[in-house]
């Protein structure tokens, strides 16, 4: 029988070790709620036909460009080993060529937004030579910049002894208007349209057009008619033509360090928090409106919890755009796009 001093004694033990298993729990709990978000988030990603690529996930293949000032544009490149294919890559309005590419010693003005590199890598995995122009203006334009672009892709092909492989085009939004023109020009063995439905009302196509691929987004409910459209059009004059739609999917705490180079997983999980308290996102992850209609920028910077690099702003912006699903470039359904382009070469 215990003394009452001693029952207290043991009690206050008891105590004692109590408060360091609570702490461990409250630790371990939120960890926990994460990793659970963050892993049905992942299925939830595999369910929509696509998985969702680290940045790093190439590491045996390096950014390495070729910069060159040409016909008061800018022309950046790089070809692989072996290469078995050219793509030409056009940007959207106020994209550059610059975009495509990581920051680096040969490339010290470039950005290397998100998914403008992830398309790229894929292109170089999948051994196709890589080729990017900027626009001369804001967006591209079909008189004389369609001239251009086109003797800038014939000179580059000669001088790097790549004529005889096939060509294909990949435009987003402006500069998926741009390739469905170009298209009627320049002979590519297949194109891919992303977020714009090309300008198939504006022009002549005949059964020489190239075989099309249209990647866009449903919420868009407009475009989606006009590619229903479109698609019938091409069917009618036998080429051959298919859709890949991109639907909305959640954001998870690591999402955003997954996708952006150089954002680590404490930042990318802050701001999800920021997201979910200021209600940016609802409680399965989903972007309540879209990422340029959301002031997650006034609210960062209304908070002094979370320091992100100025330089990365851009770079999150397009992932809740892509997250959002209504109008932003993506690399998400990579492999059904290389998969189209390698069906279709001659």
């Amino acid at each position: 029988m215990l003394k009452r001093g001693s029952k207290s004694k043991a009690w206050h033990g008891f105590q004692n070790h109590r408060l360091p298993v609570l702490v461990t729990c409250l630790v371990l709990i939120p960890l926990f709620l994460i990793l659970l978000f963050f892993n049905n988030s992942k299925k939830t990603h595999s369910s929509l036909g696509f998985t969702v690529q680290k940045w790093n996930s190439f590491d045996s293949m390096q950014l390495r460009p070729t910069i060159e000032f040409r016909n008061a544009t800018d022309v950046i490149w790089q070809i692989p080993d072996s290469a078995k294919a050219v793509i030409f890559l056009a940007h959207g309005c106020n994209g550059r060529a610059v975009n495509f590419w990581d920051r680096s010693p040969s490339c010290p003005n470039c950005v290397g937004l998100p998914e403008e590199r992830l398309l790229v890598l894929h292109a170089l995995v999948h051994k196709f030579a890589v080729l990017t122009i900027s626009s001369m203006g804001r967006c591209w334009t079909f008189g004389e910049e369609m001239l251009i672009v086109k003797n800038i892709i014939r000179w580059w092909l000669w001088r790097n002894k790549l004529e005889k492989l096939p060509l294909v085009a990949l435009g987003a939004s402006s500069g998926g208007y741009f390739v469905s023109a170009l298209a009627t020009s320049l002979r590519f063995s297949s194109i891919i349209i992303m977020i714009a439905e090309g300008i198939f009302d504006q022009m002549d196509v005949t059964e020489n057009y190239p075989p099309t691929l249209f990647v866009h987004m449903p919420k868009d409910l407009y475009r989606q008619q006009k590619i229903s459209e479109f698609i019938e059009v091409l069917k009618n004059k036998g080429i051959d033509v298919a859709e890949v739609e991109c639907l909305e999917f959640p954001l998870s705490p690591f999402f955003l360090a997954d996708r952006i180079p150089g954002l680590n997983q404490t930042v990318s999980a802050k701001l999800f928090k920021l997201f979910g308290d200021k209600g940016f996102i609802d409680r399965k992850g989903y972007m309540m409106k879209d990422g340029r209609a959301t002031h997650w920028k006034e609210a960062l910077h209304e908070t002094k919890e979370i320091v992100l690099d100025k330089n990365l702003v851009q770079h999150v912006q397009e992932e809740l755009n892509l997250a959002f699903a209504y109008h932003e470039m993506t690399s998400l359904q990579s492999e059904q796009f290389f998969k189209w382009f390698e069906s279709h070469m001659k």
